[in-house]
């Protein structure tokens, strides 16, 4: 672009140039990459781009689902494996590098990140996503936006929302109550939209409670931007839009890929009828050259050229911070470069690696790593280096002589490295797994191969969670790889080295098998709809309500030190509005330097709604030497502590007594502490259909109520320990029609009036009997902290 044009766009002076059709022109692509320009006005056409973990632009008029070839560029490691690093400014640095690699490629927006959640391990885009936590998924979506925007480049934050399955993806209901909406699956999109401000959010393909995502205005313009404030652009998903008028009306502002006119012309007509108004079209054309105006001022943004080499280094490093030591049993890892004896690389997929998914997301890299060249490389001739491929990565049916060549390299080996991981054809873009399982030749050949050497070492590949308990006794270690783009191989032989000590940790639960996973029955729906019937309770919320046992926990993973936490202290200020400050010391134990994730779990053990045992609320990574210690400090704001209230409408905390959990996973708590806090008001407004309970329970209304029944039968009755929780779910009003209540219908109707204005405080939980009036709460908080005794959960 010009020096002209990188002075950017007066939007109001164009908007009112341009012609009603223009208008709806520009909320309609151009082609399948660009949007609509307008040259006789200069407003050019833009150019977006699939990401997110690459660059992948195609040629003009290519396709959106991979199958034509694209630029090179330097493929990351997808989310599942960025996620793992829980590195937030390792994100940004990957955010940078995407941005620059954009800028030389005159691409204005990138398509990514992805925050949906990882609500069943069998989605096929669950490489794409980050994690089965809001929290985590937010925090380094946000990381990687702040990245790519730095450079002048928008993104385009997807796929809002609940876009959780590949199977119908374009017409299927996710039916999902409010409350799980806003505690699941909308808190990435928010933190990254309130925070980072993306130039565009995608919409999704499906539908919502029966609605599709692309003409959905509580969706896009209540919540999106009357909500969270968001100014940027909303984009459908390619091929997304189902009525183009409607999509207009509810804050849809551009159409892609081009729909050859047939957008255009909808909103033409919707105009001519009336059932868009020309302001619904400039709200939205407006938004359009604001995108434009953005990208164009970006193009003043200075940035550094893209030097190729320095990004495939920055790949290795996001590779080896992205896989999880899974397990490392009589301390076979890191592998000694000078030892005596061979080293046995079985697997194919250790010379022909899975480093990325597959679909629209796929990128042409720079050039590849193989963990076989990078093994020989590393042991440069002081120990042996055989291969045998062992297996053919497309089929699930074992090749006897491969096999027969692999037992023999154990045999003669000291140690095995063999690498299994699941096919390019089993996961993608466009449908769902059929299993948790790798494939089965790949296990028959791990058991044949342990038979013949016990000291093997398993280098995983795989874009989700694969099941690994049937199988894992066989391997005294076991290195999650996930999927590690283009720099995979030299950094799993630095991780296997020691050059690098692995230092990620699960963004996702590894369960002992597919039926303990939350969307059983649910998932992926039938007849058009998938009932979210476990709610609130995916990952590792689900596996702690129910006490199951399960592989691996959210948040684990080894390191080749240790680490010990003490000195826990909590406190909270006056507010408002509050703040815990979550202070520890955390200290290297072993031998070596390290990273530790110190993460932090909110509990709330009594609450009038159901909650989670205890949720992600924060977390810091700590780089050690041996014998360092450092203090760390997490702050919880009001929200950590906060559910959606659902009749109000808001999110809201009830005050009492919180939980704090610190540890190295969910399941690994160390230090735990007990924090109070003031509540919100949550007094319900009072109705004459309110039951007796509720108006016990009000401050004001209940002193009433109780001298009104005085010590009469019903006042003995509701007091009752068997009966009387029964009478107190009755309404007033039908009580007050019963024979001998000595409340009329007619002073109930008065006492509703009287009372449903007058404000409230809450009492704290716990702080009186049901029924009794407490005293406010007071705004400070105590805590105490101790070692936790409670016993980890089953791993």
């Amino acid at each position: 672009m010009s020096d002209d044009t990188a002075q950017g766009l007066d939007v109001p002076a164009l908007l009112v140039q341009l012609t009603l059709e223009e208008k709806a022109a520009l909320l309609d692509g151009a082609d399948f990459w660009r949007t609509t320009p307008v040259e006789r006005l200069g407003v050019p056409g833009l150019l977006l781009s699939d990401g997110p973990h690459g660059l992948r632009k195609q040629a003009v008029g290519g396709d959106h689902l991979g199958l034509g070839s694209s630029v090179p560029a330097t493929c990351f490691p997808p989310a599942a494996g960025l996620a793992s690093s829980w590195d937030t400014g390792l994100l940004t640095r990957v955010g940078e590098a995407l941005g620059r690699e954009c800028r030389a490629q005159g691409v204005s927006v990138l398509l990514g990140p992805g925050v949906n959640m990882k609500r069943s391990p069998l989605c096929g885009r669950n490489f794409e996503y980050f994690s089965e936590d809001p929290l985590l998924a937010g925090e380094l979506a946000a990381a990687l936006v702040d990245g790519v925007q730095s450079q002048g480049v928008g993104t385009s934050l997807k796929h809002f929302a609940a876009n959780n399955q590949e199977t119908d993806r374009m017409t299927v209901s996710a039916d999902v109550d409010e409350r799980t909406l806003r505690e699941i699956y909308f808190p990435a999109f928010e933190r990254v939209v309130t925070r980072s401000e993306p130039w565009t959010v995608m919409c999704s393909y499906n539908r919502v409670n029966g609605v599709y995502a692309s003409e959905d205005p509580w969706l896009l313009t209540d919540v999106l931007r009357g909500e969270w404030g968001f100014e940027g652009l909303v984009v459908s998903d390619w091929g997304a839009v189902s009525r183009r008028d409607a999509g207009v009306a509810a804050g849809l502002d551009l159409e892609m890929p081009s729909s050859s006119g047939g957008g255009t012309r909808t909103v033409l007509e919707a105009l001519r009828s009336e059932a868009l108004s020309e302001a619904d079209v400039d709200r939205a054309a407006s938004r359009v050259l604001a995108l434009v105006d953005r990208a164009l001022r970006g193009q003043a943004v200075p940035v550094e050229a893209v030097d190729v080499d320095a990004h495939h280094a920055l790949a290795r490093e996001a590779a080896a911070a992205s896989a999880v030591l899974l397990k490392n049993d009589g301390a076979i890892l890191p592998l000694d470069p000078d030892a005596a004896g061979a080293v046995a690389v079985v697997g194919e997929m250790a010379r022909t690696p899975r480093f990325q998914g597959a679909g629209s997301s796929q990128v042409n890299p720079t050039r590849l790593d193989t963990a076989l060249d990078a093994l020989r490389a590393a042991f440069d001739g002081r120990r042996e280096v055989t291969f045998a491929p062992g297996y053919r990565v497309e089929t699930d049916a074992a090749d006897p002589a491969l096999v027969e060549e692999a037992v023999r390299a154990a045999d003669a080996a000291e140690v095995v490295v063999l690498f299994l991981g699941l096919p390019p054809s089993w996961e993608s873009e466009g449908y769902d797994r059929a299993s948790m399982d790798l494939p089965t030749a790949q296990v028959e050949l791990l058991h044949v191969v342990a038979d013949a050497n016990p000291r093997v070492v398993v280098v995983l590949s795989n874009g989700s969670v694969v099941t690994v308990a049937p199988w894992q006794d066989r391997a005294q270690a076991v290195l999650e790889g996930w999927l590690l783009g283009q720099a995979g191989g030299s950094a799993t032989a630095d991780l296997l080295l020691g050059a690098v000590g692995p230092s990620g940790r699960l963004a996702e639960t590894i369960p002992v098998r597919y039926e303990d996973t939350p969307t059983i029955g649910a998932f992926p729906g039938e007849h058009g709809h998938v009932r979210y019937g476990e709610g609130l309770l995916i990952g590792y919320r689900w596996y702690d309500a129910h006490r199951l046992p399960v592989a691996y926990p959210f948040g684990h993973g080894l390191t080749y030190t240790t680490f010990a936490y003490s000195d826990l202290d909590v406190s909270a200020s006056p507010g408002p509005p509050t703040e815990v400050d979550v202070r520890l010391t955390v200290t290297n134990t072993g031998d070596r330097a390290g990273l530790e994730t110190v993460q932090v779990y909110v509990a709330d053990p009594e609450a009038s709604v159901y909650r989670p045992e205890q949720e992600l609320r924060a977390f810091a990574r700590v780089a050690l030497q041996p014998g360092e210690s450092a203090s760390v400090t997490l702050v919880l704001a009001r929200r950590a502590f906060a559910f959606w209230h659902t009749p109000q409408g808001r999110w809201v905390v009830e005050g009492g007594t919180f939980g704090i959990r610190v540890g190295a996973s969910s399941s690994d708590v160390r230090l735990e502490a007990d924090v109070q806090l003031s509540g919100d008001d949550l007094t319900p407004p009072l109705t004459v259909e309110a039951t007796a309970d509720a108006w016990l329970a009000h401050p004001q209304a209940g002193p009433w109520l109780r001298q009104s029944l005085g010590d009469g039968e019903f006042a003995r009755l509701m007091s009752d320990p068997r009966n009387g929780q029964m009478l107190r779910a009755v309404p007033l009003q039908r009580l007050s029609r019963m024979p001998g209540f000595p409340i009329s219908e007619e002073q109930v109707t008065h006492a509703a009036a009287r009372y449903a204005d007058r404000a409230a405080l809450l009492p704290m939980r716990g702080a009186a009997p049901p029924g009794d009036v407490a005293s406010p709460p007071s705004a400070h908080a105590a805590s105490s902290a101790t070692p936790s005794s409670r016993p980890p959960r089953s791993t």
